[in-house]
């Protein structure tokens, strides 16, 4: 049950995280196995901070849309209310990625969602948690759950 204020959350084309639109975006395309979400990434040069090396705006951004697609695929939409990463190692160009993300707390007004990325043979990256206030649950006639939010 939602509680609190209602916020609209609409789905689009245009996310920077998942949108197929978006000439910017990451174009993220999530998997769902019913416990958690994962999406494969490989940065390239435009993602950089430092030279060859990937900006942490760019992988908390990855890790912010991850779990927000773990609370979507529990039914629920939600808009960050805090998050904190912890990094572990840079990530460079071009070097392949895994995120995860899975729903840990399902509250009434907010969720608690943790995300990781890491290399493919398992090395992390960065870790995150979250806390995710409930904006409304997601309706019939959103996008199916098998689909991309943004696609």
């Amino acid at each position: 049950m939602v509680t609190g204020r209602q916020i609209s959350i609409g789905i689009s084309d245009l996310c920077f995280g998942c949108g197929e639109n978006n000439p910017c975006g990451l174009k993220l395309k999530f998997e769902w196995d019913g416990k958690q979400v994962r999406a494969e990434f490989t940065p390239n040069k435009f993602h950089q901070g430092w030279v060859g090396i990937i900006h942490g705006g760019i992988i908390t951004t990855i890790l912010d849309e991850a779990m927000g697609y773990a609370a979507y695929y529990e039914g629920i939409k939600c808009v960050t209310s805090s998050m904190q990463t912890r990094f572990k190692r840079p990530l460079s160009i071009d070097e392949p990625t895994i995120v995860t993300a899975s729903l840990t707390k399902n509250g009434r007004r907010y969720v608690e969602t943790e995300a990781k990325i890491a290399t493919r043979d398992g090395t992390t990256i960065a870790e995150c948690t979250a806390t995710q206030y409930v904006g409304s649950k997601v309706n019939k006639g959103d996008k199916p759950k098998t689909m991309s939010r943004g696609a």
